[in-house]
């Protein structure tokens, strides 16, 4: 078959460029001698080798031979590559380097221009994405949920209070600052009580470290809580959930991503397609997957239909808190399913609430406590767009770019463990560099909400989801048109019919002893739990919630049966050999979809053109707008895709140097009248 044709690639990244940042590992191979060494830096390499493999983070292996080049130089490459993958300190990166030949310059630098805020994607490029930064952002969103009673404290600015908390963040109005500071003291990292987002009935979600101080524990729990609830309308109770408790720990997600990934690469495939699906079942993956999925859900039913302000309560309140509280808000606010909406809530919920990327994501190759829960939430957002895929304005491809942003270290927004570190870390960087900061709070590096800094304005509309209906769009439901608006009277209208196996996705009471290795965690409110037993009205909160229609701009949930949950296959197979199915598959059908909503764009455009009796000049010009990649060439566009699809696409490289049915790519080919050149003594005069 012929090989896929598109221009799709990255503005920053070269065909087969990799990212230090995404180097997992560094293996090298003498064929002969059947030999094979696990490469790290100031290490000794006693054979010659003939192979390089780097194992990467997002699930691609890298293949190079040396079938070319002399054993010397063969060996010189390898030591280099080893040396220089492993960076000893945060400001070796390359985003200190890069962000600081901006400053020196004062110009764009290689005609970009690194600093700003989230741009948005497309048309949307005036539409800024919320940052958090700042006491207007936060006081912006207050309005925008309706937390009448909440109110923006700026009492860690400069980091005063807790430094692993951004300077301005939310809190009950009767809280005044003096009690915050006294009370910051007991809280794990002094990280006191967080504000995250408001139901429109006045139910609060709260995120909460523990408590230290067990003296004081039960007096600040009341008071805290109190608080909450005279910030409540109707003066509701709270309700506390114990994470730590419910989820699994960062080191059982840590180990079902290991297994995960040794499934997904391994080779030869054929080895284990007999015990595959059993092998995935094994990783626990999928199983963490639901567990995330079914505790928010119930979490969603107390502040949807009980009306009580949620706590999630975490040791430290930066890990499994970080998606919980992202995904109750995805399931409950159609706003978070909007690109600029899902960017502002990652820059809320993780940013700035202190979720320390560079440990978890292990940037620097010395972290004990790697764990990828920013992966799982994605993949948590992917099952929900997967069974609605109306109601998100992304596509999975968006999700799979986002995810691999994360592993560029070029943008500040994933690269630190907190908003001080990077403070911390940038002023002494640019104090080092004699760069003039003047009033800024350290440097600022490129954020990676500005996409057009990665691709191009073509490939960005790879982002947007043809079968989203936006807010605007008509729906037709048995013969009848129906716009939708989001009210609080309809908020919670809600889905599809329920599926036969309706007890997968629901809680008996029976079921609430916990077992090993089940998904079904009894909720665990350490104070004042409603006084009626939730699990009857919670099924049938269900029970009615998935016998109704679909309301795209209200509440969705996840159908959690065992069939619904499925593997991302786009981002964890992508760099496997494609299947080749003509006229099929999924992204044939990605492409006939674009190109029908194509055809709707622009039969609305036509409408509009003809009741304003429009010009010709102005028709045509509205005409070229589409957010969709693939277009319509005309009305019953009846033409098959235009190059051939594979299952992986866009992923898909020509020449991709991962494929299993190639030894490797011989390494002379990308050093062609390149000199072999080292830079340290450490890789000299080898043997």
């Amino acid at each position: 078959m012929p090989l896929q044709k598109f221009h799709f690639k990255n503005l920053l990244l070269g065909e087969h460029d990799v990212p230090l940042t995404c180097i997992e590992q560094i293996v090298t191979v003498n064929d002969t001698k059947r030999k094979q060494k696990v490469l790290g830096p100031n290490q000794k390499l006693k054979f010659n080798p003939t192979e390089l493999i780097i194992y990467c983070k997002d699930f691609r292996i890298v293949r190079f031979r040396f079938d070319e080049a002399g054993p010397e130089s063969a060996k010189k490459v390898c030591l280099a590559i080893a040396h220089y993958s492993q960076p000893t300190d945060l400001q070796l990166l390359f985003a200190f380097e890069y962000v600081g030949e901006m400053y020196h310059n004062l110009a764009k630098v290689n005609g970009i221009d690194p600093g700003g805020g989230g741009g948005g994607i497309g048309s949307a490029s005036a539409q800024q994405t919320p940052l958090f930064e700042t006491y207007s952002d936060w006081d912006r969103e207050i309005k925008r949920t309706g937390a009448s009673e909440w109110r923006v404290c700026s009492v860690n600015e400069g980091y005063m209070i807790s430094t692993c908390l951004p300077e301005y963040f939310v809190v009950p109005s009767s809280l005044a600052d003096q009690d915050l500071k006294l009370y910051s003291y007991s809280f794990i990292g002094r990280r006191m009580p967080l504000w995250s987002w408001n139901h429109p009935n006045g139910s609060a979600l709260v995120r909460m470290a523990n408590i230290k101080d067990v003296l004081q524990q039960r007096r600040i729990d009341q008071r805290i809580c109190n608080a909450i609830t005279r910030s409540h309308p109707l003066r509701s109770d709270v309700y506390k959930s114990d994470l730590d408790k419910c989820l699994p720990n960062i080191q059982e997600i840590q180990a079902a991503h290991i297994k995960l990934k040794q499934l997904c690469v391994n080779e030869p495939f054929e080895e284990t397609e007999e015990k595959w699906l059993s092998s995935l079942e094994n990783t626990h993956w999928l199983e963490y997957i639901r567990s995330f999925l079914r505790h928010s859900a119930e979490l969603v039913y107390m502040m949807e239909c009980k009306h009580v302000s949620v706590v999630l309560q975490e040791e430290e309140g930066r890990d499994l808190s970080c998606v919980a509280a992202s995904l109750i808000q995805v399931m409950l606010d159609p706003y978070f399913r909007t690109i600029v909406g899902f960017q502002s809530l990652i820059q809320k919920e993780w940013v700035m609430a202190g979720y320390q990327f560079l440990d978890r994501c292990n940037h620097l190759k010395r972290s004990d406590k790697e764990s990828p829960l920013f992966l799982m939430f994605l993949d948590c957002v992917w099952q929900l767009l997967e069974q609605y895929p109306a109601a998100f304005e992304f596509s999975e491809v968006y999700l799979t770019l986002l995810h691999d942003s994360a592993r560029i270290s070029l943008f500040g927004t994933f690269l630190f463990n907190c908003p001080h570190q990077r403070v911390k870390e940038s002023t002494e960087f640019a104090i080092s560099k004699n760069i003039q900061l003047g009033g800024e709070k350290g440097l600022r590096f490129p954020c990676v909400w500005d996409w057009s800094l990665q691709f191009s304005s073509r490939d960005r509309l790879l982002f947007h989801n043809p079968l989203y209906v936006g807010k605007s769009a008509p729906c037709v439901h048995n013969g009848a048109m129906k716009s939708f608006k989001r009210s609080k009277k309809n908020y919670s209208s809600t889905l599809r019919g329920a599926p036969p196996a309706l007890k997968n996705g629901i809680i008996g009471e029976q079921e609430f002893l916990p077992r090993r290795n089940s998904l079904i965690l009894k909720l665990k409110p350490d104070l004042f739990q409603p006084a009626e037993s939730p699990s009857h009205s919670r099924e049938q909160f269900f029970r009615d919630w998935f016998a109704k229609p679909v309301d795209l701009h209200g509440l969705i949930l996840p159908h959690l049966s065992a069939t619904q949950i499925k593997l991302w296959k786009l981002c964890y197979f992508r760099w496997v050999p494609e299947a080749q199915i003509s006229q099929g598959g999924s992204v044939t059908a990605f492409h006939r979809v674009s190109v029908l909503a194509d055809e709707v764009d622009m039969l609305n455009r036509n409408l509009r053109h003809y009741k304003s009796n429009s010009s010709l000049q102005g028709h045509c010009t509205e005409l070229d707008q589409s957010r969709m990649y693939f277009r319509a060439s005309g009305f019953n566009d009846t033409s098959g895709a235009p190059d051939f699809l594979s299952s992986s696409f866009p992923f898909s490289p020509v020449g991709n140097l991962c494929r299993r049915s190639i030894l490797g790519t011989p390494l002379s080919k990308f050093l062609s009248g390149a000199k072999i050149w080292l830079s340290t003594e450490t890789l000299a005069n080898e043997d």
